[in-house]
């Protein structure tokens, strides 16, 4: 962990590690549908001409494209908004990704209300738990630039279909030069004994002041890096239920069929306790600045912190 962290978007993490990964790996080659600025892949295009295919406003001609590529033994990133990779073409990342198991990558910016003034129709809150529900498909949601970066190589690693979200905002940098991101392992950033959250994303950053907020409290809590949504680490997830007897998950998704869901998913078969979810409860986003969204939704790190002390309050009730 870094002393002092400095605040890098995710998307400009994806943006520059697809650089690196086009200059080692000739089969990489990236997509987008006319937002190349916004999600970064414009450093791509300007590096590697050839490799970069501008498919205009044609999220689900993108995606049939980048299912033509893998099927020809390319590696394609495909690129856009979250709101649009995973919903306006659902049907071919489903039919192509899935289904047919390519080697397809999709990476999805502005995820989640940090896209802020942007508003609901541009907040994706549904994007994990609809690639979340694919068959084969695995989800990522890293929770800084450095882990950004080893996602990607990880993902063009990886056989199969692979889904990368990352945000707008600035985060702060969590991790040094010598983290290591291994897909479907959660990574432990804070020992607890009381009660454990399991964050991914931003709200990495807010489980963490969270923590701090906690200890001035007498509470320790064990914070998870929950990074791969699917397939979720559930040897961890079990560890951190048995050890610690309470878990709040945090995620800047619905609390349906995301993260929440997931863990929730675990506990209840192999270590039932008591969940507290910290997410959007079944509602739109709305355009508003992030921070102030953040609130609004009770998704800050006073908010992961009630929920730890609700969750503690259940144990063996």
């Amino acid at each position: 962990m870094t002393d002092t962290p400095r605040k890098i978007a995710t998307r400009d993490a994806y943006g520059k590690a697809l650089v690196r990964l086009g200059e080692v790996n000739p089969d990489v080659v990236v997509l987008d549908a006319d937002l190349s600025k916004s999600t970064r892949t414009h450093w791509f295009a300007e590096k590697f001409p050839e490799r970069f295919f501008q498919m205009g406003v044609a999220e689900a001609d993108m995606m049939g494209t980048a299912a033509g590529l893998a099927a020809s033994g390319k590696i394609p990133f495909a690129s856009s908004f979250a709101i649009f990779a995973s919903g306006r073409a659902y049907d071919q990342v489903r039919q192509t990704a899935g289904y047919g198991k390519l080697n397809m990558k999709i990476g999805a910016s502005h995820g989640g209300i940090t896209v802020g003034e942007d508003g609901a129709s541009h907040q994706s809150i549904e994007d994990v738990a609809l690639m979340r529900v694919i068959p084969g498909m695995t989800v990522i949601v890293p929770a800084d630039a450095a882990e950004t970066e080893q996602a990607v190589f990880a993902a063009a690693r990886h056989e199969g279909p692979v889904y990368i979200r990352t945000g707008r905002s600035a985060v702060p940098v969590l991790f040094d030069d010598g983290y290591e991101f291994e897909i479907g392992k959660a990574v432990p950033i804070r020992d607890g004994k009381d009660v454990t959250i399991i964050a991914c994303g931003v709200m990495i950053s807010a489980s963490l002041e969270a923590a701090e907020i906690l200890s001035e409290r007498g509470v320790l809590a064990r914070v998870l890096n929950m990074a791969t949504i699917k397939p979720i680490d559930a040897d961890a997830v079990v560890a951190a239920a048995k050890e610690t007897g309470a878990i709040v998950t945090a995620e800047e998704h619905s609390i349906i069929g995301g993260l929440g869901s997931a863990v929730c998913e675990v506990t209840s078969e192999l270590c039932p306790v008591p969940v507290e979810r910290i997410g959007i409860r079944d509602v739109f986003g709305q355009s508003g600045k992030p921070d102030e969204l953040m609130k609004a939704y009770c998704m800050t790190g006073e908010d992961i912190a009630q929920a730890a002390l609700r969750a503690i309050e259940r144990i063996g009730t």
